[in-house]
Protein backbone atom coordinates (compact mmCIF):
# COMPACT_ATOMS: atom_id res chain seq x y z
CA UNK A 1 0.00 0.00 0.00
CA UNK A 2 1.27 3.07 -0.76
CA UNK A 3 1.62 5.90 1.67
CA UNK A 4 -0.36 9.17 1.99
CA UNK A 5 3.32 11.10 1.27
CA UNK A 6 4.25 8.84 -1.99
CA UNK A 7 0.69 9.68 -3.01
CA UNK A 8 1.57 13.44 -2.87
CA UNK A 9 5.05 12.87 -4.14
CA UNK A 10 3.92 11.11 -7.27
CA UNK A 11 1.09 13.78 -7.99
CA UNK A 12 3.72 16.78 -7.93
CA UNK A 13 5.74 14.92 -9.99
CA UNK A 14 3.32 14.07 -12.52
CA UNK A 15 1.98 17.13 -12.88
CA UNK A 16 5.40 19.09 -12.76
CA UNK A 17 6.40 16.55 -16.22
CA UNK A 18 2.61 18.13 -17.75
CA UNK A 19 3.65 21.50 -17.19
CA UNK A 20 6.91 20.87 -18.57
CA UNK A 21 7.65 21.21 -22.38
CA UNK A 22 9.41 17.88 -22.89
CA UNK A 23 9.16 15.27 -21.07
CA UNK A 24 12.10 12.53 -20.22
CA UNK A 25 10.63 10.62 -22.78
CA UNK A 26 10.87 13.93 -24.96
CA UNK A 27 6.93 14.41 -25.32
CA UNK A 28 6.19 17.85 -27.15
CA UNK A 29 3.72 19.99 -25.74
CA UNK A 30 2.06 22.57 -27.84
CA UNK A 31 0.19 25.42 -26.61
CA UNK A 32 -2.57 26.47 -28.77
CA UNK A 33 -5.19 29.67 -28.48
CA UNK A 34 -8.65 28.07 -28.52
CA UNK A 35 -10.16 31.39 -27.91
CA UNK A 36 -8.89 34.85 -27.42
CA UNK A 37 -10.57 38.29 -25.94
CA UNK A 38 -13.78 36.07 -24.87
CA UNK A 39 -16.17 37.87 -22.38
CA UNK A 40 -16.98 34.45 -20.76
CA UNK A 41 -16.87 31.04 -21.63
CA UNK A 42 -18.71 27.57 -20.71
CA UNK A 43 -16.54 25.09 -18.60
CA UNK A 44 -17.75 21.43 -17.73
CA UNK A 45 -15.05 18.71 -16.55
CA UNK A 46 -15.74 14.93 -15.23
CA UNK A 47 -14.40 13.64 -12.73
CA UNK A 48 -11.38 15.13 -10.32
CA UNK A 49 -9.54 18.07 -11.32
CA UNK A 50 -6.85 20.74 -9.92
CA UNK A 51 -6.52 24.42 -10.33
CA UNK A 52 -3.58 26.29 -10.42
CA UNK A 53 -1.66 28.91 -10.32
CA UNK A 54 -0.18 28.52 -13.45
CA UNK A 55 2.46 31.65 -12.26
CA UNK A 56 3.70 30.03 -9.03
CA UNK A 57 2.38 26.25 -9.64
CA UNK A 58 0.33 26.45 -6.46
CA UNK A 59 -2.52 24.31 -6.40
CA UNK A 60 -5.20 26.30 -5.48
CA UNK A 61 -8.01 24.00 -4.94
CA UNK A 62 -9.54 20.81 -6.12
CA UNK A 63 -12.36 18.78 -6.70
CA UNK A 64 -14.92 16.40 -8.78
CA UNK A 65 -17.16 17.16 -11.37
CA UNK A 66 -17.64 20.85 -12.62
CA UNK A 67 -19.93 22.74 -14.72
CA UNK A 68 -19.63 26.47 -14.54
CA UNK A 69 -18.81 29.63 -16.32
CA UNK A 70 -15.32 31.61 -16.51
CA UNK A 71 -14.73 35.62 -16.61
CA UNK A 72 -12.67 37.53 -15.14
CA UNK A 73 -12.55 40.18 -12.84
CA UNK A 74 -10.33 43.50 -11.52
CA UNK A 75 -8.59 40.83 -9.69
CA UNK A 76 -8.03 38.10 -11.29
CA UNK A 77 -10.49 35.56 -13.15
CA UNK A 78 -13.89 34.16 -11.48
CA UNK A 79 -14.47 30.07 -11.98
CA UNK A 80 -18.57 30.56 -11.17
CA UNK A 81 -18.60 32.50 -8.29
CA UNK A 82 -14.84 31.61 -7.18
CA UNK A 83 -12.56 34.63 -7.00
CA UNK A 84 -9.11 33.09 -8.05
CA UNK A 85 -6.25 36.23 -7.84
CA UNK A 86 -4.46 35.77 -10.50
CA UNK A 87 -4.01 36.43 -14.05
CA UNK A 88 -3.14 33.01 -15.09
CA UNK A 89 -4.90 29.72 -14.17
CA UNK A 90 -3.92 26.04 -14.91
CA UNK A 91 -6.17 23.35 -15.30
CA UNK A 92 -5.33 19.45 -14.96
CA UNK A 93 -8.14 16.78 -14.88
CA UNK A 94 -7.13 13.23 -14.07
CA UNK A 95 -9.07 12.52 -16.84
CA UNK A 96 -7.68 13.04 -20.50
CA UNK A 97 -10.97 13.63 -22.60
CA UNK A 98 -12.83 15.40 -19.59
CA UNK A 99 -12.19 18.99 -20.17
CA UNK A 100 -14.86 20.16 -22.06
CA UNK A 101 -15.19 24.05 -23.13
CA UNK A 102 -18.37 25.24 -24.79
CA UNK A 103 -19.39 21.91 -25.98
CA UNK A 104 -16.01 20.92 -27.40
CA UNK A 105 -13.93 18.50 -25.96
CA UNK A 106 -10.39 18.92 -25.44
CA UNK A 107 -7.26 16.67 -24.58
CA UNK A 108 -4.65 17.77 -21.85
CA UNK A 109 -4.62 21.03 -20.11
CA UNK A 110 -6.55 23.93 -19.98
CA UNK A 111 -4.84 27.64 -19.34
CA UNK A 112 -6.72 30.74 -18.54
CA UNK A 113 -5.09 34.11 -19.22
CA UNK A 114 -6.97 37.50 -17.85
CA UNK A 115 -5.87 39.92 -20.88
CA UNK A 116 -5.03 43.81 -20.27
CA UNK A 117 -8.41 44.34 -21.56
CA UNK A 118 -10.11 42.28 -19.51
CA UNK A 119 -10.81 39.60 -22.23
CA UNK A 120 -10.17 36.02 -21.55
CA UNK A 121 -7.47 34.01 -23.50
CA UNK A 122 -7.75 29.94 -23.51
CA UNK A 123 -4.56 27.94 -24.29
CA UNK A 124 -5.04 24.49 -24.90
CA UNK A 125 -1.61 22.66 -23.91
CA UNK A 126 -1.43 19.37 -25.40
CA UNK A 127 1.22 16.86 -27.04
CA UNK A 128 2.10 17.56 -30.46
CA UNK A 129 0.37 14.24 -31.90
CA UNK A 130 -3.09 14.65 -30.10
CA UNK A 131 -2.61 18.43 -31.44
CA UNK A 132 -2.14 17.02 -35.04
CA UNK A 133 -5.31 14.77 -34.64
CA UNK A 134 -7.42 17.85 -34.11
CA UNK A 135 -6.42 19.42 -37.00
CA UNK A 136 -6.07 16.95 -39.73
CA UNK A 137 -10.61 16.70 -39.64
CA UNK A 138 -10.48 20.56 -40.67
CA UNK A 139 -7.63 20.10 -43.03
CA UNK A 140 -8.49 17.55 -45.23
CA UNK A 141 -11.52 15.27 -45.36
CA UNK A 142 -10.90 11.70 -43.57
CA UNK A 143 -12.25 10.05 -46.87
CA UNK A 144 -9.22 11.08 -48.42
CA UNK A 145 -6.44 8.60 -49.51
CA UNK A 146 -4.21 7.77 -46.82
CA UNK A 147 -1.42 8.68 -48.44
CA UNK A 148 -2.79 12.37 -48.49
CA UNK A 149 -3.73 12.32 -44.82
CA UNK A 150 -0.36 11.55 -44.10
CA UNK A 151 1.07 13.89 -46.26
CA UNK A 152 -1.40 16.67 -44.85
CA UNK A 153 -0.12 15.06 -41.34
CA UNK A 154 3.81 15.55 -41.60
CA UNK A 155 2.77 19.15 -42.62
CA UNK A 156 0.79 20.07 -40.33
CA UNK A 157 3.68 18.82 -37.67
CA UNK A 158 6.26 20.67 -38.91
CA UNK A 159 4.28 23.74 -39.42
CA UNK A 160 3.81 23.56 -35.53
CA UNK A 161 7.53 22.56 -34.86
CA UNK A 162 8.53 25.70 -36.50
CA UNK A 163 5.95 28.23 -34.83
CA UNK A 164 6.67 26.66 -31.26
CA UNK A 165 10.10 27.83 -31.99
CA UNK A 166 9.65 31.23 -33.35
CA UNK A 167 6.48 31.57 -30.52
CA UNK A 168 8.99 30.80 -27.57
CA UNK A 169 8.38 33.86 -25.52
CA UNK A 170 5.06 34.42 -25.91
CA UNK A 171 1.83 32.86 -24.13
CA UNK A 172 0.82 30.43 -26.93
CA UNK A 173 2.32 29.16 -29.80
CA UNK A 174 -0.21 28.69 -32.73
CA UNK A 175 -3.78 30.08 -32.86
CA UNK A 176 -6.95 27.41 -33.86
CA UNK A 177 -8.46 29.24 -36.72
CA UNK A 178 -7.53 30.04 -40.48
CA UNK A 179 -4.53 32.17 -39.99
CA UNK A 180 -2.78 29.17 -38.22
CA UNK A 181 -4.05 25.48 -38.52
CA UNK A 182 -7.68 25.01 -38.11
CA UNK A 183 -7.90 22.90 -34.72
CA UNK A 184 -11.31 21.63 -32.92
CA UNK A 185 -9.87 19.36 -30.13
CA UNK A 186 -10.90 15.87 -29.43
CA UNK A 187 -14.03 16.47 -30.93
CA UNK A 188 -12.65 16.89 -33.97
CA UNK A 189 -11.18 13.48 -34.25
CA UNK A 190 -11.24 10.79 -36.71
CA UNK A 191 -10.21 7.04 -37.12
CA UNK A 192 -8.84 7.71 -40.90
CA UNK A 193 -7.22 10.83 -40.04
CA UNK A 194 -5.53 9.77 -36.77
CA UNK A 195 -4.33 6.84 -38.28
CA UNK A 196 -2.45 9.15 -40.65
CA UNK A 197 -0.69 10.58 -37.58
CA UNK A 198 -0.03 7.57 -35.72
CA UNK A 199 1.43 6.07 -38.77
CA UNK A 200 3.52 9.12 -39.46
CA UNK A 201 4.35 9.71 -35.56
CA UNK A 202 7.43 12.10 -35.32
CA UNK A 203 8.04 12.45 -38.93
CA UNK A 204 8.85 16.38 -40.82
CA UNK A 205 9.99 17.85 -43.66
CA UNK A 206 13.13 19.48 -43.54
CA UNK A 207 15.67 21.42 -45.80
CA UNK A 208 19.42 21.75 -44.92
CA UNK A 209 18.77 20.04 -41.76
CA UNK A 210 16.14 22.52 -40.45
CA UNK A 211 12.37 22.59 -40.07
CA UNK A 212 10.64 24.92 -41.74
CA UNK A 213 7.31 26.61 -42.25
CA UNK A 214 5.53 23.86 -44.32
CA UNK A 215 2.76 26.63 -45.69
CA UNK A 216 -0.32 24.56 -47.10
CA UNK A 217 -3.20 25.65 -49.30
CA UNK A 218 -6.82 24.23 -50.61
CA UNK A 219 -5.79 24.58 -54.44
CA UNK A 220 -3.55 26.30 -56.21
CA UNK A 221 -5.05 26.06 -59.60
CA UNK A 222 -2.06 25.67 -61.56
CA UNK A 223 1.08 27.01 -59.90
CA UNK A 224 2.27 26.87 -56.13
CA UNK A 225 3.02 30.80 -54.82
CA UNK A 226 6.81 31.84 -54.20
CA UNK A 227 6.59 32.31 -50.27
CA UNK A 228 9.11 35.10 -50.77
CA UNK A 229 6.74 36.97 -52.58
CA UNK A 230 4.18 37.15 -49.19
CA UNK A 231 6.71 36.71 -46.42
CA UNK A 232 10.17 37.34 -45.36
CA UNK A 233 10.85 33.52 -46.47
CA UNK A 234 13.34 32.89 -48.79
CA UNK A 235 14.11 29.01 -49.66
CA UNK A 236 14.12 26.44 -52.80
CA UNK A 237 11.06 24.07 -50.87
CA UNK A 238 9.20 27.50 -51.03
CA UNK A 239 9.86 29.17 -54.26
CA UNK A 240 6.73 27.79 -56.15
CA UNK A 241 6.26 24.91 -58.40
CA UNK A 242 3.80 23.84 -61.48
CA UNK A 243 1.04 21.99 -60.65
CA UNK A 244 -1.39 19.91 -63.16
CA UNK A 245 -2.65 17.81 -60.16
CA UNK A 246 -5.36 20.02 -58.71
CA UNK A 247 -7.82 20.84 -62.25
CA UNK A 248 -10.38 18.85 -60.85
CA UNK A 249 -10.55 20.31 -57.68
CA UNK A 250 -13.89 21.63 -56.57
CA UNK A 251 -11.96 25.45 -55.52
CA UNK A 252 -10.43 25.44 -59.03
CA UNK A 253 -12.01 27.89 -60.01
CA UNK A 254 -14.65 30.85 -58.16
CA UNK A 255 -17.10 34.02 -58.81
CA UNK A 256 -18.35 36.48 -56.48
CA UNK A 257 -20.14 39.95 -56.54
CA UNK A 258 -19.48 42.59 -53.96
CA UNK A 259 -20.85 46.51 -54.46
CA UNK A 260 -18.39 49.23 -54.44
CA UNK A 261 -20.19 50.39 -50.97
CA UNK A 262 -19.30 46.73 -49.14
CA UNK A 263 -15.60 47.47 -50.31
CA UNK A 264 -15.56 51.14 -49.40
CA UNK A 265 -16.72 49.90 -45.93
CA UNK A 266 -14.11 46.93 -45.48
CA UNK A 267 -11.69 48.94 -46.39
CA UNK A 268 -12.88 52.36 -44.47
CA UNK A 269 -12.70 49.58 -41.53
CA UNK A 270 -9.84 48.83 -41.94
CA UNK A 271 -8.32 52.53 -41.62
CA UNK A 272 -7.87 53.85 -45.49
CA UNK A 273 -9.22 57.03 -45.64
CA UNK A 274 -11.42 56.42 -48.50
CA UNK A 275 -13.93 58.12 -51.11
CA UNK A 276 -16.57 56.47 -53.54
CA UNK A 277 -14.89 54.00 -55.73
CA UNK A 278 -14.89 54.45 -59.64
CA UNK A 279 -13.05 51.57 -60.15
CA UNK A 280 -10.78 48.77 -59.42
CA UNK A 281 -7.15 48.20 -61.39
CA UNK A 282 -4.74 45.42 -61.59
CA UNK A 283 -1.61 46.83 -61.34
CA UNK A 284 0.94 44.03 -61.13
CA UNK A 285 1.29 40.47 -61.46
CA UNK A 286 4.07 38.01 -59.84
CA UNK A 287 5.42 34.81 -62.29
CA UNK A 288 3.11 32.71 -60.87
CA UNK A 289 0.37 34.79 -62.72
CA UNK A 290 -1.53 36.04 -59.07
CA UNK A 291 -2.20 39.64 -58.62
CA UNK A 292 0.69 41.57 -56.04
CA UNK A 293 -1.07 44.97 -56.68
CA UNK A 294 -4.40 46.76 -57.36
CA UNK A 295 -4.87 50.40 -57.43
CA UNK A 296 -8.74 51.42 -56.58
CA UNK A 297 -9.76 54.24 -58.63
CA UNK A 298 -11.65 56.86 -56.31
CA UNK A 299 -12.95 60.72 -56.72
CA UNK A 300 -9.55 61.71 -55.66
CA UNK A 301 -6.61 60.05 -54.49
CA UNK A 302 -6.08 57.00 -55.80
CA UNK A 303 -5.45 54.20 -53.26
CA UNK A 304 -2.30 51.22 -54.09
CA UNK A 305 -3.08 48.50 -51.81
CA UNK A 306 -1.47 44.79 -51.92
CA UNK A 307 -3.29 42.02 -53.10
CA UNK A 308 -2.98 39.80 -50.23
CA UNK A 309 -3.67 43.11 -48.18
CA UNK A 310 -7.08 43.66 -49.47
CA UNK A 311 -8.03 39.63 -49.75
CA UNK A 312 -7.20 39.81 -46.25
CA UNK A 313 -9.81 42.79 -45.58
CA UNK A 314 -12.59 42.22 -48.10
CA UNK A 315 -12.16 38.21 -46.58
CA UNK A 316 -10.14 34.71 -47.28
CA UNK A 317 -13.51 33.76 -47.90
CA UNK A 318 -14.80 35.58 -50.29
CA UNK A 319 -11.65 36.65 -52.39
CA UNK A 320 -10.41 33.31 -52.32
CA UNK A 321 -7.15 34.32 -53.60
CA UNK A 322 -5.22 36.74 -55.13
CA UNK A 323 -5.22 34.86 -58.67
CA UNK A 324 -8.60 36.93 -59.97
CA UNK A 325 -9.56 39.16 -62.26
CA UNK A 326 -12.21 42.01 -61.44
CA UNK A 327 -14.31 44.35 -63.63
CA UNK A 328 -16.65 46.97 -62.47
CA UNK A 329 -20.25 46.58 -63.52
CA UNK A 330 -22.51 49.26 -62.23
CA UNK A 331 -21.75 49.71 -58.85
CA UNK A 332 -20.94 46.16 -58.44
CA UNK A 333 -17.66 44.66 -58.84
CA UNK A 334 -17.43 41.48 -60.47
CA UNK A 335 -14.80 39.01 -59.03
CA UNK A 336 -13.62 35.72 -61.25
CA UNK A 337 -11.09 33.83 -59.68
CA UNK A 338 -8.67 30.74 -59.65
CA UNK A 339 -7.82 28.78 -56.63
CA UNK A 340 -8.23 29.25 -52.86
CA UNK A 341 -5.74 29.78 -50.73
CA UNK A 342 -2.42 31.51 -50.37
CA UNK A 343 -0.48 29.29 -52.94
CA UNK A 344 2.20 28.93 -50.85
CA UNK A 345 3.77 24.98 -50.34
CA UNK A 346 0.96 21.97 -50.72
CA UNK A 347 -1.99 22.26 -52.39
CA UNK A 348 -3.63 20.02 -50.88
CA UNK A 349 -6.32 19.15 -53.75
CA UNK A 350 -3.14 18.26 -55.51
CA UNK A 351 -1.98 16.50 -52.82
CA UNK A 352 -5.57 14.28 -53.17
CA UNK A 353 -5.23 13.76 -56.89
CA UNK A 354 -1.88 12.46 -56.82
CA UNK A 355 -2.86 9.99 -53.82
CA UNK A 356 -5.47 8.93 -56.32
CA UNK A 357 -3.03 8.29 -58.91
CA UNK A 358 -0.87 6.19 -56.77
CA UNK A 359 1.71 8.46 -55.50
CA UNK A 360 2.73 7.84 -52.08
CA UNK A 361 3.23 10.12 -49.13
CA UNK A 362 6.87 11.15 -49.94
CA UNK A 363 5.85 11.63 -53.49
CA UNK A 364 3.47 13.91 -52.68
CA UNK A 365 5.79 16.17 -49.96
CA UNK A 366 8.72 16.37 -52.29
CA UNK A 367 6.86 17.77 -55.39
CA UNK A 368 5.62 20.43 -53.04
CA UNK A 369 8.67 21.55 -51.45
CA UNK A 370 11.03 20.18 -54.02
CA UNK A 371 14.74 19.91 -52.04
CA UNK A 372 13.45 18.87 -48.58
CA UNK A 373 13.64 16.11 -46.78
CA UNK A 374 11.75 13.71 -44.62
CA UNK A 375 13.08 12.48 -41.75
CA UNK A 376 12.62 11.59 -37.77
CA UNK A 377 11.85 14.66 -35.58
Amino acid sequence: MVSPLRQIIFLVIGFYLLLTPCSAQDTQYVRVAILQDASFLRLKINGFYEVLDALTRKVLYRGKNLNTTVTVYAGGILLGNIKSKTDKLFIKSDDPLAININGRLFRGNIQFIKMSNLGLSVINHIELEDYIKGILYHESSHYWPIEALKAQAIACRTFALYQMQENKTRDFDLTSDIYSQVYGGRTSERYRTNRAVDETKGYVVTYQGKIFSTYYHATCSGHTEDASLLWNINIMPLKGVACSFCKDSPHFSWHYVLSLDEIKDKLANAGYKISNIKNILISGKDKSGRITNLKIILNKNDLEISAKDFRNIISPNIIRSTNFNVQVVNHDAVFEGFGWGHGVGLCQWGAYFMAKLGRNYQDILKYYYPGAQISLD
